[in-house]
């Protein structure tokens, strides 16, 4: 595992000295990063992932910082183009590490595939026969995948819903998959072919969709962390703090944002590992609606210390094998960085970034505000599509802050005074 997760002027360094300090705190090869040059993956790589592929897009990778989970230091990657993302998780991580860090756990890694049966006369009696005959339909599930059982997955458990729509009502059999450490799509799409005649035959209807359910509330995890009172910046900060919490849990406008908020780190650990982030998004934005209403998927709360607890539960359907995870090699870079053993051990870092971004966007919101640190980062970017050198931007960008005018004209403006030798 990495020696520390804390390594000092990080966000200052070169890529290059960045590699080399990764590389020393995980007792790695510099090499490893080869993988993730941009030549690394090509058209004709990326033609085996999709279609119609004619180039390759790429995104930033980086590794948030500072986290301690289940008391073991650990670099996260994260891929992302949003500025301010992986600095912010870091500097939560950080603010967490006195009191231990983040604490995590998990579900078993079940999946869920539905198969719709219709046109069924009889859909109570039609329920009660498929359950009748579950050890049969499990067993010829279980047969599409016998390395999945041998390494302890496989079908579970047997569900049939009624679902009561406008012109119908609907048998719904689900199969309860313990995928292992796969994401899973794959083998409970397979079973639910496989299952769908015998359960159509029993039922005396049809079946017509056979697929997963992104869905995923069997397979959740979890993050906790304590982040300290004067870390944060006192009594009044971690009281905004819940203000802003309660609004995101009370109104679906603000939790719509406050959710985006803990996606930003979600979504950045789940691409960088060749997940499929729609498949996470998914699940994690149907697990906000309970009884109907849209609401925060976190919680904050004031300890007796007066220090700030957080709490994050959600579905988190990643995996270690299959996909981009196996083919992609910046992926299989990122997993490396990551350490992770199983696909649960993965599900744990990204719920605990998830929870690390949220504390950081509520913390600025109820301090400074979103646009000081988001914009300086935003600053940077105008700068460099100006094209100014490292030196220039440095000067634009405190210029940029100190008029809090970041407009692209005025980058180019400051950048044309400093070419020729003027001030203002």
């Amino acid at each position: 595992m990495a020696e520390t997760s804390r390594i000092a002027d990080f966000r200052n360094m070169p890529v290059d000295e960045r590699r080399t300090a990764v590389a020393d705190v995980l007792g790695t090869d510099v090499d490893l990063f080869s993988q993730v040059n941009s030549d690394s993956f090509g058209p004709d790589d990326a033609a085996n992932l999709s279609e119609n592929v004619f180039g390759v897009f790429s995104l930033p990778l980086g590794v948030a910082t500072n986290f301690t989970i289940n008391g073991t230091d650990v670099l996260v990657p994260m891929a992302t183009e949003e500025a301010s993302v992986i600095a912010a998780a870091s500097n939560a991580a950080r603010i967490a590490r006195p009191q231990g860090g983040f604490s995590t756990s998990s579900t078993e890694p079940v999946m869920q595939a539905q198969i719709q049966l219709i046109n069924v006369a009889d859909p109570h009696a039609a329920r009660t026969r498929i359950l009748e005959r579950q050890a049969e339909i499990i067993d010829l599930a279980n047969d599409q995948d016998p390395k999945l059982v041998e390494v302890g997955g496989g079908v579970k458990g047997l569900e049939v819903r009624l679902v009561e729509a406008r012109t119908a009502t609907y048998v719904l059999v689900h199969l309860l998959v313990d995928v292992r450490d796969a994401m899973g799509a794959n083998a409970v799409n397979t079973m639910a072919e496989a299952v769908s005649g015998t359960v159509a035959a029993i039922a005396e209807g049809d079946a017509l969709l056979r697929i997963l359910t992104n869905k995923a509330d069997r397979r959740l995890s979890r993050a906790r962390a304590v982040f300290d009172r004067d870390l944060l910046g006192g009594d009044e900060v971690i009281d905004n703090i819940l203000h802003a919490y309660e609004l995101a849990a009370a109104d679906p406008y603000r939790a719509a944002t406050h959710n985006k908020g803990i996606m930003n780190g979600i979504s950045a650990v789940v691409l960088a590992t060749g997940n499929d982030t729609r498949a996470v998004e998914a699940g994690a934005h149907s697990h906000a609606v309970v009884d109907g209403r849209y609401s925060s998927l976190s919680t904050f709360e004031k300890n007796a210390d007066g220090d700030l607890v957080g709490t994050l539960e959600m579905p988190i359907p990643v995996g270690l094998v299959g996909g981009a995870t196996r083919v992609h090699p910046a992926a299989r870079a990122a997993l490396q960085i990551a350490e992770v053993s199983t696909a649960q051990d993965l599900a744990e870092m990204v719920v605990a970034a998830g929870l690390a971004q949220n504390l950081a966007a509520l913390r600025v919101l109820a301090t400074e505000g979103v646009q000081r640190g988001h914009m300086s980062l935003h600053a940077k970017n105008l700068a460099a599509s100006a094209g100014a050198t490292a030196e220039e931007t440095t000067i634009i960008v405190n210029r940029l802050i100190e008029e809090k005018a970041f407009r692209f004209d005025r980058v180019q403006s400051i950048l044309d005074e400093l070419r020729s030798g003027g001030s203002q």
